[in-house]
């Protein structure tokens, strides 16, 4: 990629990464294995902090959020209750691992979107009603379109019917200021390198006190009176200390920007991409305004495919995200699967002049 390319694939990884990140994973790379136990506390603790978690002990470093959800996945009690609700835009991390329980005798049911939200309400009410649900598992925030889910809502209305709550948190973290404790899920699930800023390789699970689990894989810590058995660090495997360095200077960066401010302005930015696509007769894929979701669109225009469209705007230095996302699912919903969708997704602090010049790209090649 040279350095004229301007980059507008973030959803997918967070590009170029803050210095003081570039930085931290160069250094660790010199440190030696005598303080890699106090560089790992240290950095454990302040992820823990950064997503308002007071016991660190119940944040579990993984090698990303697809690792984090199949250990979730896997590893949850939900009481000998036998259906999982989730949603109509699942990531494939997530659909997969649900795949394999419904091989187990697990009914799997997909709550629609309504007319103005991506999750029916109503209808999750409905299904958590019939008192045989024992889990309801979705995304914070569709990948492909970035329409957020009523995440509150769904907690709500999961535990008064005695459901757990599993959250994909991949496309949030980083953007939004996220206290897990408040927030009530049972499980969150997270990767480091999008919204986070951090490398690739790097990824937690937060359980909560009251989440119920059933760990029956190898364990590297016993259960106490006090602390029942949870997922440990043998079930995720090692941690990359290298990339945890990353991750634990991003949340230290991240601490120091605005975060609102950055969601606006991002949200601001998507906005004028948006109009200007629909400007040129293309078809966008969401439920709520560009002020509503998180910072991106997804499109398709005319009868062209979306790698047609993402090679041609590549040629012209605008790097973006085609094809089907990593979810099959979402696609399958939208009615977009046989083509897939054009995905654009700003990041955070980038520059207007890569905004305007984006968009004038895209005005040239959809309209001549």
């Amino acid at each position: 990629m040279d350095t004229q390319s301007i980059y507008l694939n973030h959803a997918g990884t967070s590009w170029p990464k803050p210095n003081v990140v570039i930085d931290a994973v160069r250094d660790a790379m010199r440190v030696s294995p005598y303080d890699w136990g106090e560089h790992f506390e240290q950095a454990h603790q302040a992820i823990a902090a950064f997503f308002g978690i007071r016991n660190f002990n119940q944040l579990l470093l993984t090698p990303g959020c697809t690792s984090s959800l199949a250990i979730a996945v896997a590893d949850i009690d939900c009481g000998g209750r036998n259906r999982v609700l989730t949603s109509a835009w699942e990531h494939h991390a997530m659909h997969r691992p649900l795949l394999k329980l419904a091989e187990h005798g697990v009914t799997i049911d997909y709550v629609p979107p309504s007319e103005d939200s991506a999750l029916d309400l109503n209808k999750l009410e409905q299904q958590l009603s019939k008192g045989d649900v024992g889990l309801v598992a979705m995304t914070a925030s569709a990948n492909v379109t970035g329409d957020l889910l009523p995440v509150e809502s769904v907690v709500e209305l999961a535990h008064r019917y005695d459901a757990q709550v599993l959250l994909d948190a991949a496309q949030v973290v980083g953007w939004l200021e996220l206290d897990f404790c408040s927030l009530g899920a049972d499980l969150i699930a997270f990767g480091g390198h999008k919204g986070l800023q951090a490398p690739w390789g790097i990824g937690g699970l937060y359980i909560a006190e009251q989440a119920r689990m059933k760990c029956v894989s190898a364990q590297c810590e016993l259960a106490t009176a006090d602390r029942p058995l949870r997922p440990g660090y043998c079930d995720a495997g090692s941690v990359d200390q290298v990339a945890l360095a990353g991750l634990h200077a991003a949340v230290r960066w991240l601490r120091q920007s605005d975060r609102p401010a950055n969601l606006t302005t991002a949200r601001h930015q998507i906005s004028r991409i948006a109009s200007s696509l629909i400007s040129a007769g293309a078809r966008c894929s969401s439920k709520q305004s560009s002020s509503q979701r998180m910072p991106t669109v997804a499109f398709s225009f005319q009868d062209k495919s979306s790698s047609e469209i993402a090679a041609a705007l590549k040629k012209w230095g605008v790097i973006v995200g085609s094809g089907l996302q990593c979810a099959p699912l979402a696609h399958q919903t939208l009615g977009t699967d046989a083509i897939g969708l054009t995905r654009i997704s700003v990041g955070i602090e980038q520059s207007e002049n890569d905004i305007q010049a984006a968009i004038s790209v895209l005005e040239e090649l959809l309209t001549h």
